[in-house]
């Protein structure tokens, strides 16, 4: 790595980020660190949702330091906090603590509390693109938090609207909290056995990758799955507590011993999860509290040469553009219209395949949201660090 600065020249960032416990997301720290970065990552051992419990995953840790943080009110998204934290930052002295979490959250006011202290500058992430009245205390830190950060980075331009709109005046960029590797996540990474390969030929495989839950639509995906005729599967990857409910309506859409459900892969593991199956559906809807805010699982498919049909909430169709298939949500009859229609059209999965790979390449790789998010700690130096 002989493009990294000497240590004593380079600045030193430190990133607080839950997300960091899945392995492929680290790829995007190594390419902050390469453009000339001393990054310090910290990420509790784990972390919890809806889905279960998710252990740290090693999987890119070059150039850098990813060290573990003890959490405090685990699976908590809006008070988990970090004990031992002050004493890691002030140890480290960073120049920018990069605070990978919305600003009404505890874990945001505590390392900004912790930044004002030391004198770091400081920048927060957020998905947020519904525009929320919390109760306090949460209104009060959110308030207080845009009054203190330095730099704001939302994922989507929609998120960049709901801070304007909330009376945020300061720097903000958009720029994706992660990227794809497009190396990892290719049209032909592992070739397919000759079982896989046969079975692939034989029957046309519908995928969905993410959380099982209502808002995700996939009930939606079942019913239109179930109104085509020949010979299909339905592959869903991930878990959550709508799995119960999916399994009782395949039953009674007659349809179960056409669902296959993988549980859990290990992040690194996904890549063979898209090479099996033909085409990726996101379905999601949009409820008051909820919209889709990126989906990751649509660039990686992308980048995999796996065409993707998707609902048109939330941030959907600008994730996609023109290299998908976008449907209205809710609506069953277009979505088994677009089934069909990639189902029939070998030509067209091709077609869309190579549009959205290209658009990943143009747009969504973890060497560009790297560059992107170095270029702001730039603007926060006021000093250049990378050519």
């Amino acid at each position: 790595m002989s493009n990294i600065h000497a240590s004593k020249s380079r600045p030193r960032v430190l990133l607080l980020s839950k997300a960091l416990v899945v392995g492929i997301y680290q790829r995007k720290l190594e390419e902050m660190a390469r453009l000339g970065i001393d990054l310090l990552a910290l990420t509790p051992p784990s972390w919890k949702d809806e889905r279960g419990e998710t252990n740290l995953e090693r999987v890119y840790t070059t150039g850098y330091r990813l060290e573990t943080v003890p959490i405090a009110l685990n699976g908590n998204f809006h008070l988990h906090w970090y004990p031992g934290l002050a004493k890691r930052i002030e140890d480290f002295q960073p120049q920018i603590i990069h605070i990978d979490e919305e600003p009404y959250n505890l874990a945001t006011w505590q390392a900004l509390r912790i930044a004002r202290k030391i004198g770091a500058k400081t920048l927060i992430f957020s998905w947020q693109n519904i525009r929320r009245v919390y109760p306090s205390p949460f209104s009060w830190g959110e308030g207080w938090t845009l009054s203190q950060v330095d730099h704001v980075l939302a994922g989507t331009q929609s998120a960049a609207h709901v801070w304007r709109a909330k009376g945020y005046a300061g720097p903000m960029t958009v720029i994706p909290q992660f990227g794809v590797d497009p190396d990892l996540f290719a049209p032909v990474l592992n070739p397919l056995s000759p079982a896989d390969l046969e079975e692939r030929a034989r029957v046309f495989t519908i995928g969905y990758v993410g959380r099982l839950v209502e808002e995700k639509g996939i009930h939606l995906l079942l019913r239109a799955a179930a109104r085509l005729d020949g010979e299909w599967r339905l592959r869903l990857v991930g878990s959550g507590p709508y799995w119960n409910a999916l399994e009782a309506l395949a039953q009674q859409l007659g349809i179960g011993d056409r669902l296959d459900r993988i549980e859990w892969v290990e992040s690194a593991g996904m890549p063979m999860q898209y090479q099996k199956m033909d085409v990726l559906a996101i379905p999601s809807l949009t409820r008051l509290n909820w919209k889709e805010q990126f989906g990751r699982v649509i660039t990686e498919a992308m980048a995999s040469g796996l065409p993707v049909i998707g609902s048109d909430s939330g941030a959907i169709p600008d994730v996609m553009g023109s290299a998908g298939m976008i449907v209205p949500e809710g609506d069953i009859d277009s979505l088994t219209a677009a089934l069909r229609r990639l189902r029939d059209d070998p030509a067209e999965r091709a077609r869309l395949g190579q549009a959205g790979r290209a658009r990943v390449l143009a747009h969504f790789t973890h060497a560009q949201v790297a560059a992107a998010t170095v270029r702001v700690y730039e603007q926060l130096l006021g000093t250049p660090i990378f050519g």
